[in-house]
């Protein structure tokens, strides 16, 4: 049997500020076309298919299409709910999704539900897969269904998979099974990305390895960038770069063959990225001159200057050349260390309203008024003075 683990898909998610429904488009038909080529027989998706609870309907209307198009290239579903979905939302019709080869498991009653399929070669002979879900888990809300004192995210994760080795204890006396697991969480030993959303508040963030010991292959969902923690126990990653920090991810999926007997083999799937990530840094001058930043001028980017004194204008300079620069920070270079001085001793220390502004510039960009602007702020000062004469 033939598995595609995806997962944190997000559809519906901005890149700052630039829409991504076009890419995440180009994404399903990159997954539909592997799925009919390479004879998928069950695509895993491991929580955070929206990007919010309450998805647009655009965005609806394109997890509606990507399931009738994966269905229809000959594959079943399997869908865990991520702490981006509402999982009441995303369950909703459940049942009468699965008689289309559509299994959601967002539903703490179904952690034990597994979907079986037949796990001899081609599908036949002795033995089952059995596929388990297991949704975000918000330890408050779920704590107390679960049996569990503390609210925290080892205890709620390590109830949820007792359910299930029950499960497989149970179904292993009429033969073999191998337990296939979905979740959505935060294990041990991960690599973070920026774009993921802190799991920690409310309890313990990170949960062991050794909670999944027990199954065939555990298909996790959380983080963005695609890992092997364990042989059986991996993150895909998100199918689409959504911060700077993924620059040098290779986005795509895990290919798992699976039987009755065990693992197989686990293969890396790779798509192309729609548009290149450039992460660069330098001084404005260095940026806008060098040719070795040329691949970089059709590329969404994230630039950091380094100019001793802050430039005028940089972001315009900048989109000159890198016209999808999204992101500018600036850390000054060269400069001497000062001792530190706060803004509200600048306050005090100004003897006029001039000083005031003066101060307000020196403290929030590292230097004072220039000539132009010195004298742009003596003439809206003074035009403020008159005005309140005049009342």
């Amino acid at each position: 049997m033939r598995l595609l683990h995806t997962s944190d898909w997000h559809l519906g998610r901005s890149f700052h500020g630039v829409g991504m429904l076009e890419s995440q488009r180009s994404f399903v038909d990159r997954l539909v076309a592997y799925v009919a080529a390479e004879s998928v027989d069950v695509v895993l998706i491991a929580g955070d298919v929206y990007d919010r609870a309450l998805p647009g309907l655009d965005v609806v209307t394109l997890l509606d299409e990507a399931l009738v198009r994966i269905t229809g290239a000959g594959a079943s579903v399997v869908l865990t709910s991520g702490n981006h979905d509402s999982a009441i939302r995303l369950g909703f019709a459940s049942r009468l999704l699965e008689r289309g080869g559509v299994h959601l498991r967002t539903r703490i009653e179904d952690l034990d539900t597994p979907v079986v399929l037949p796990g001899g070669p081609g599908g036949e002979g002795e033995g089952i897969v059995a596929l388990y879900g297991i949704p975000y888990l918000e330890p408050r809300l779920v704590a107390e269904r679960l049996g569990v004192e503390d609210a925290n995210h080892v205890d709620v994760t390590k109830a949820a998979t007792d359910r299930i080795r029950q499960d497989v204890a149970r179904r292993r006396k009429a033969g073999p099974v191998f337990p296939v697991v979905l979740a959505h969480t935060f294990a041990s030993g991960g690599i973070t990305s920026d774009s993921e959303r802190d799991l920690s508040i409310g309890g313990l963030g990170a949960v062991p390895l050794d909670l999944f010991e027990d199954f065939g292959y555990t298909a996790l969902g959380h983080l963005h960038g695609r890992q092997e923690l364990a042989p059986h126990v991996r993150y895909s990653g998100s199918p689409l770069a959504y911060s700077f920090s993924e620059a040098t991810h290779r986005k795509g999926a895990w290919l798992v063959d699976v039987d009755a007997g065990g693992l197989v083999g686990v293969r890396e799937v790779v798509w192309d990225a729609p548009r290149t990530l450039a992460v660069l840094r330098g001084t404005l001058a260095e940026l806008l001159e060098s040719p070795d930043h040329q691949w970089a001028e059709e590329a969404f980017c994230q630039i950091t200057l380094t100019d001793a004194q802050r430039p005028v204008q940089a972001m315009e300079q900048l989109r000159a050349r890198f016209p999808d620069t999204l992101v500018l920070a600036f850390d000054p270079q060269g400069v001497e260390a000062t001792a530190e001085v706060t803004y509200s001793s600048r306050l005090a220390a100004a003897e006029d309203d001039l000083g005031v502004c003066c101060g307000f510039l020196e403290h929030v960009r590292g230097h004072g008024p220039g000539t132009v602007e010195d004298a742009a702020l003596r003439e809206a000062l003074e035009a403020v003075r008159v005005e309140e004469a005049e009342l």
